[in-house]
């Protein structure tokens, strides 16, 4: 099939490379033109494993091409909608902004018989809007239908969740649209990844549902860390314990730091605006504690690391192992790791910061922080060792050889992920969070 794909950010460049890779002839397009030419060249603007070489597989062949004119979409099949959906300044809501902009510049080149489907994370109600506002910015000649096919993305596995999603939530008005979708996605569905038809509210209410969940099961642990560290239990015991319940499940409920990223916290904030607006806040008024625990995991880790260093954080030095919200990604949109490196900066700390990925990206947002070029540069003098994001290349550090060069044997685990006995072994002071 034809396909265009409105918006290459995180999204949209992953789908547009994914749908070439399932044998569509697809063409991005952006109004940022050095993304379009990175993405020209073969290379991606942000880090996403495997998909550099998706790219360079498929950029310059008539499969994929990427461009500014909106003008390319037409004659496409199917157009997705891939923008981006920020928090609003107020702090609340999303900015549908990119959204109405994309359907406006979008409806002028629609002709013949097409579907245009969003993928945007959006309040529900929004898809209706669309429609109603490409049924009236569509020429007469156009025969356009509109969808909403939520993702579900997971950073470090967003290609292989494209090219292998876990389910399909194909949300149409007309039987046209789901056949014209189930034929985009014919592959998955022949290898059996489950489909669900729903309409078009339903399916924009699943996303952020299952945003909300997440972060709800984040939180609950991490609640429950919070009472573990009172009663001297062991959080990690604990979540394996209950995760041995099928009903519970042992994913998400690892303790720690929390959660960040470009999607649970402002979704979550969005969901609850819109329930609002709704007039039914307080279904979701637990949200509200969900978000204020994750933000208390950040205020605890800053308190732990003044405790070891002595009560007091001026003039120390703090080595921040971790700048990206997660690992196998650079994205530092929200994340705990720098938001403790600032809240220890701004006690008076000095602040070394090192992440495999993010480290321009993190320069971006926090200019004023220290960036040694390797961890244990990193580390060096440190009076503290903060671990806040679980990279392979942080776990797998020797604390023998990093007692070498520090200035004080302390270190925090916020992800409970280092081997505790280890690292006391080796003659450390180990913090964890809900942890003995």
């Amino acid at each position: 099939m034809r396909i265009s794909v409105i918006g290459t950010g995180y999204l949209g460049a992953v789908h547009a490379v994914g749908m070439a890779e399932l044998g569509h002839t697809v063409v991005g397009v952006d109004v940022d033109e050095t993304k379009v030419a990175a993405l020209s060249r073969g290379e991606a603007p942000f880090y996403e494993p495997g998909l550099d070489e998706l790219l360079r597989k498929h950029v310059g062949t008539e499969r994929l091409r990427y461009t500014t004119d909106m003008a390319e979409i037409e004659g496409c099949d199917v157009h997705f909608i891939c923008v981006g959906t920020p928090q609003r300044r107020d702090g609340l809501g999303a900015d549908l902004t990119h959204v109405d902009r994309a359907v406006d510049a979008l409806a002028p080149h629609l002709n013949g018989s097409c579907v245009v489907v969003g993928k945007s994370t959006v309040p529900v109600g929004t898809a209706r809007r669309l429609a109603d506002r490409l049924a009236k910015l569509v020429s007469s000649s156009a025969d356009v239908d509109l969808a909403w096919n939520p993702e579900f993305l997971r950073e470090g596995f967003a290609v292989s969740d494209t090219l292998y999603p876990d389910r399909l939530v194909l949300g149409v008005s007309t039987q046209r649209a789901e056949e014209r979708l189930r034929e985009v996605y014919a592959r998955a569905i022949e290898a059996t990844t489950p489909v669900v038809v729903t309409d078009l509210a339903t399916a924009e209410l699943v996303k952020v549902s299952a945003n909300a969940f997440l972060a709800t099961k984040i939180s609950f642990i991490n609640a429950i860390s919070e009472i573990c560290e009172v009663a001297g239990a062991d959080v990690t015991q604990l979540a394996d314990a209950i995760g041995h319940d099928e009903r519970i499940g042992r994913k998400f409920l690892n303790a720690g730091l929390g959660f960040g990223g470009g999607c649970l916290p402002k979704d979550i904030r969005a969901f609850m605006a819109r329930a609002g607006e709704l007039g039914a806040s307080h279904a979701l008024s637990f949200l509200g504690e969900v978000d204020a625990i994750n933000v208390r995991r950040r205020e605890r880790v800053a308190e732990i690391a003044r405790e070891l260093a002595g009560g007091h954080l001026i003039g120390r030095r703090i080595a921040v192992l971790g700048a990206a919200f997660k690992p196998e990604s650079d994205d530092v949109r929200d994340s705990p790791a720098l938001n403790v490196a600032g809240r220890l900066q701004l006690q008076g700390a000095h602040v070394a910061v090192y992440d495999p990925k993010a480290m321009e990206n993190a320069r971006a947002v926090f200019p004023t922080l220290e960036y040694a070029p390797a961890a244990v540069d990193a580390c060096r003098g440190a009076d503290v060792v903060l671990h806040l994001t679980e990279w392979r290349e942080f776990r797998e550090l020797d604390p023998r050889e990093l007692a070498d060069v520090v200035a004080a044997r302390n270190v925090v685990d916020g992800r409970n992920c280092l081997d505790a006995a280890g690292w006391r072994a080796a003659g450390w002071t180990y913090r964890g969070l809900g942890r003995p």
